[in-house]
């Protein structure tokens, strides 16, 4: 039996004529996830990193967005080799590592998504959805090609390290994350603060050198823009936990007197 598994957020990029709009998934919810998936955004990531979402949440909300045409990415926690491994064989294609702050960090994100000898990826087709339990004809032999692999500069090192992050073979986009960016320059809440856009920008220009695609993570409608204007190929623009908050709490300061709010506040 033949069965082909959908095209990867690398593929997507490569097929691009405009830069690819995403969002966060952070709630667990497979309903939330499937309310997303049918958004027409062009790329949806399920959040390990700072959610509760578990292998068994990942795996529901992956099976329930497969029915929509959006890119699922999974955000694992860090590069931890058990936890990408038992990712991909939940079927993910498209894995988002965080906190990579140099080309040997890269590297071994890369090695953690390859059989041998390519890599160490446990094999582990025939018990696993990754390959339709053995249902993908030579999975194994191309399984590489199934995965796609970006990785997050998201510290002033990571800045300095990312051209030779981008240049690693086998990573196959670079996202820039300005809140832990903003943190690590000192400037902890202030993405917006003029060095750590300039650091962004920076790392732009260091992937774009190194002929890998870029994104950033902009919950500001102008700062996003201000990035795409910039370059970047593909922006993560909101998330299902913020959108939910600020539309929940402007239904309260619509309905709610704000001295009732302000006294209920006081409890």
């Amino acid at each position: 039996m033949s069965l082909r598994l959908t095209p990867t957020f690398r593929d997507r990029l490569a097929a691009a004529s405009r830069p690819l709009i995403g969002m966060w998934a952070c709630t667990g919810s497979p309903v939330m996830a499937e309310i997303d998936a049918g958004s027409g955004l062009d790329w949806l990531l399920i959040d390990m990193e700072h959610s509760a979402n578990s292998l068994q949440s990942v795996l529901v909300q992956l099976q329930v967005v497969a029915a929509y045409p959006i890119t699922p990415l999974v955000r694992v926690r860090w590069g931890d080799l058990v936890e990408i491994k038992q990712v991909l064989d939940l079927g993910a294609q498209n894995l988002l590592v965080p906190m990579v702050s140099s080309a040997d960090e890269a590297r071994a994100a890369v090695a953690a998504t390859r059989y041998p000898p390519a890599g160490v990826r446990g094999v582990g087709s025939a018990l696993a959805r990754s390959a339709r339990w053995n249902r993908v004809d030579g999975y194994l032999g191309d399984g590489a090609s199934h995965v796609s692999l970006t990785v997050q500069v998201e510290t002033a090192a990571a800045v300095e390290h990312a051209a030779e992050i981008a240049a690693v073979d086998g990573i196959d986009a670079v996202f820039v994350g300005p809140s832990d960016l903003a943190a690590s320059m000192g400037h902890l809440g202030a993405q917006s603060h003029p060095e750590v856009t300039a650091a962004v920008h920076r790392t732009f220009a260091a992937v774009k050198a190194a002929g890998k695609p870029v994104g950033v993570n902009a919950f500001d409608p102008a700062v996003a823009q201000g990035y795409i204007e910039a370059g970047a190929d593909f922006v993560a623009v909101g998330a299902d936990v913020a959108m939910l908050a600020r539309a929940s709490e402007a239904l309260a300061a619509r309905f709610i007197p704000e001295s009732d709010r302000a006294q209920r506040d006081s409890y």
